[in-house]
């Protein structure tokens, strides 16, 4: 009987501690201010995500240049002979996306393989606001895009991280325009294979902040194309660009929902409305 009673004890307590665990997740959930990030990378494998390198068609993954090895997203190049300017980008499939932060967890190993430039030394990127991957060309280096520049340092000398490069595109920097390819941010130098996280905060082609292990270290705006129109929305890419590179979390958060405070999927951090989502 006492052992019925202990039994019938426990997994009392445990239902009991399952419904409060699920009404906190609930609750949570229902709360204006508690963000809703969604995880890119699951940790697991590519499944969300489709590679591009130069010299083959979208979806392709020559020589296994792409990978997850123990819940890490890595850019690898142990399977090639040489470089030869395979310069390889591996896209999230969902998108467009125009108002939202975005996170990422990056790291360089190893060593760059034999012919890559020396430019591209613990050199990568997120390419932002990207032109579809669906409209790249097969021989195409880099998508028409906005890049938020990863740099790691050399062991000595100071190099920025967390800046920006215009492949196709321009901004509005310090209040004017500017041509110039590269933005230096003012973030500190990295060295060695440690880990560092990179955020992007982006509405649409108003404005956008880049930030390195919390602290700001770049702001420009007026996002645009190479043809003045602006550049709002698009895709979101991680960068191969010969240099063995780790990532570890890639996540994003909205800015763009429901603004209507009686909406039950009302947020207080978005920024832009998008009244079509709206659930009452």
């Amino acid at each position: 009987m006492k052992r019925k009673l202990l039994a019938f004890s426990l997994a009392s307590g445990l239902l009991a501690s399952m419904m409060t665990s699920n009404l906190v997740a609930a609750e949570a959930a229902n709360n204006p201010d508690t963000e809703e990030w969604i995880e890119l990378f699951n940790g697991k494998d590519l499944s969300n995500w489709s590679p591009k390198v130069r010299g083959y068609p979208l979806g392709e993954n020559p020589f296994n240049t792409f990978r997850v090895e123990n819940g890490i997203m890595e850019a690898r190049y142990d399977q090639y002979t040489e470089f030869d300017k395979r310069f390889g980008h591996i896209f999230y499939n969902g998108g467009p996306f125009s108002h939202y932060k975005i996170l990422v967890e990056y790291r360089f190993v190893g060593e760059q393989v034999k012919g890559g430039p020396a430019w591209a030394y613990r050199n990568n990127g997120i390419m932002y606001h990207t032109q579809d991957p669906k409209t790249m060309t097969v021989e195409q280096d880099f998508p028409g895009s906005m890049e938020y520049q990863l740099l790691g340092g050399n062991g000595k000398d100071p190099r920025t991280t967390g800046n920006l490069c215009t492949p196709g595109t321009h901004v509005v920097f310090n209040g004017k325009f500017t041509e110039d390819h590269i933005i230096n941010s003012t973030s500190d130098t990295y060295h060695g294979d440690q880990w560092v996280t990179a955020e992007l905060v982006v509405h649409g082609s108003e404005k956008a902040e880049h930030f390195i292990n919390g602290k700001k270290v770049l702001e420009y705006t007026g996002l645009q194309w190479d043809d003045r129109t602006p550049n709002g929305s698009g895709y979101i890419a991680l960068q191969a660009e010969s240099h063995p590179t780790d990532f570890r979390k890639v996540r994003l958060l909205n800015l763009e929902g429901c603004m209507d405070k009686k909406a039950k999927n009302y947020k207080s951090y978005f920024v832009k409305n998008n009244p079509k989502v709206c659930q009452f």
